[in-house]
């Protein structure tokens, strides 16, 4: 299992990676906040104000605009975008956005077919509005929902099991009305808990992707006042979910506060934890498995948001190793990934670019 906890600020490895570069792909764009390539089509870039674009050679175009029902800005705004595994032939894709009243939403869209409302999780607070969207390798949609924002959330909400916030939710949206629960949800048939959830006790899943070859997930999770955290989930038969990361009590593997029991049975640790000392906004990446870069091939790369830092992580044999890639004085509002494996940074000051060998 790989669950040895790495603290960034003391770790490095010179021998791992390679040197790599940007390559400009866009330019220009409005505060974009996610990138993924639509399955046969062009990259796709989201835009945090609600629309979505298409990036192509001649430069952007327009793909969908649901501006009219997005709250931005700050933390909210439209957050991503997922693609159903048959999206060739059946066209449905999936929003995650913050509408004008200040719920979080999960829709359904067909293209040129009326929209489907899925979840509306209310928000008592502009921050941690969470964001991560992402189909797994089981066909079931995963939502990664914040804790509902203020200060330590103070309304408990990542550890409620009657809250679908501070969650990582998991359902089938090709069964039930508007969707279904998944048998093997972990609490699917627990009358205490919410039947979506697969895993609790995180304060703002923004961004997590699972690994196309092995299935694991990889999500981060932002802090608040001193720790960032990348947290690790196994494909099955590793795990079937039902972890607890730990928020609010824990931040990071360190006790959130001092006078608050702390008791870290049942919790699960992060595999990677920074400090702020190293930077601010953990933003979850991918593992690599493209072509053009074989060095990084089975890294699982992700960054930080204030520092513009790009990390690699390694898992050998008994422990993760880091190695920064890349500095850069990018505001890194998201990865993005596209269909050969090759891997992007968005830069939420209005560019995207493709991770490539540095020369």
């Amino acid at each position: 299992m790989k669950r040895l906890l790495v603290a960034l600020a003391f770790m490095s490895l010179a021998a791992l990676g390679q040197k790599v570069g940007l390559e400009p792909v866009a330019q220009n764009l409005d505060k974009p906040v996610f990138l993924t390539q639509e399955p046969g089509g062009p990259l796709l870039a989201v835009l945090q104000k609600g629309r979505i674009v298409a990036l192509t050679s001649g430069g952007q175009s327009p793909w969908l605009d649901v501006s009219n029902k997005v709250s931005c800005c700050g933390q909210r705004g439209l957050l991503s975008i997922a693609f159903h595994p048959g999206y060739r032939k059946n066209r449905r894709f999936f929003l995650y956005y913050t509408d004008r009243r200040g719920y979080v939403v999960i829709e359904e869209y067909r293209r040129k077919k009326p929209f489907r409302n899925l979840l509306r999780i209310k928000e008592p607070s502009p921050n941690n509005n969470g964001g991560g969207l992402a189909f797994g390798p089981d066909g079931y949609l995963y939502v990664g929902t914040g804790d509902g924002g203020v200060t330590g959330d103070p309304q408990n909400n990542a550890q409620n099991p009657a809250s679908l916030l501070g969650k990582v939710l998991r359902i089938d949206v090709d069964g039930g009305n508007p969707y279904a629960i998944p048998d093997d949800n972990p609490f699917a048939f627990n009358d205490s808990y919410r039947p979506e959830i697969w895993a609790l006790g995180l304060r703002n899943p923004w961004r997590f992707s699972f690994d196309r070859e092995s299935g694991d997930l990889y999500l981060g999770d932002q802090g608040q006042n001193n720790w960032e955290e990348i947290d690790y989930v196994p494909a099955p038969p590793g795990s079937g979910g039902g972890l607890n990361f730990g928020w609010n009590v824990l931040e990071g593997n360190h006790c959130f506060k001092a006078n608050k029991e702390c008791s870290r049975l049942r919790m699960e640790p992060p595999i990677i934890e920074y400090s702020h000392k190293v930077g601010c906004g953990v933003v979850g990446g991918y593992v690599y498995r493209g072509s053009k870069m074989p060095a990084l091939q089975g890294s699982y790369l992700f960054g930080d948001y204030c520092k513009g830092l790009v990390w690699q992580a390694v898992w050998q044999g008994d422990a993760w190793k880091t190695k920064v890639l890349l500095r850069s004085d990018l505001k890194i509002s998201s990865f993005g990934e596209d269909s050969a494996g090759e891997l992007y940074l968005v830069d939420y000051g209005g560019a995207v670019y493709r991770l490539v060998p540095s020369r």
